[in-house]
């Protein structure tokens, strides 16, 4: 998102940029009302413009697990090892020709008061492989393989995931809304 925005002169600053930010409790019931709940509800704490998203991997075998609960499939303390683990575990003895996944991520950008002024989604396509393969990345990569490059994002090279994930995708469906939003007279930041 950064290098999206930064040739429009926007820069980007995090929540660890503010030490009185909120720990919002995603309570919502898909991507898109945990990504909302994040933007309004930090955006009116801090009085600032906020992008929140929320992402996860959709498994079609498994009725659409592990979902919102990516961060948190095998539990309270759960860790890469440990949600990649039980994914294999709710796949084991699924043939490959079954195994269709995606990233989905929602993206919400609110304004200060509250309103949502910018929405988008964006998916990565691919299948869950057998046996974990690569380095890099985070989360369920080295099991997600994108079925047309033969590797996983756990085997891609960074450029390339940035290039191709589902937060790229979405940021690249944001970015005409927000250059909307930048561009209507109404448009007032708060202390940005």
């Amino acid at each position: 998102m950064a290098a999206l925005l930064a040739p429009l002169g926007i820069e980007i600053e995090t929540l660890a940029d503010y030490a009185n930010a909120l720990e919002v409790d995603e309570t919502g019931s898909s991507f898109a009302e945990n990504s909302a709940l994040k933007a309004v509800e930090q955006a009116m704490h801090l009085d600032r413009w906020v992008l929140a998203e929320d992402s996860g991997l959709v498994v079609s075998a498994l009725d659409g697990a592990p979902g919102i609960y990516s961060a948190r499939y095998s539990g309270p303390n759960a860790t890469d090892e440990s949600n990649n683990t039980r994914l294999l575990e709710a796949l084991a003895g699924i043939p490959e020709d079954r195994r269709q996944a995606h990233y989905v991520c929602q993206m919400t950008l609110a304004d200060p008061t509250g309103t949502i002024r910018a929405v988008s989604e964006g998916a990565c396509h691919g299948r869950i492989v057998e046996t974990p393969r690569g380095t890099g990345g985070f989360g369920y990569d080295p099991l997600f393989e994108i079925i047309e490059l033969h590797r996983t994002f756990g085997e891609l090279d960074a450029s390339v995931k940035a290039a191709i994930s589902h937060r790229a995708r979405a940021s690249r469906r944001l970015l005409p809304q927000l250059v909307k939003t930048l561009n209507d007279e109404a448009w007032k930041p708060t202390g940005a």
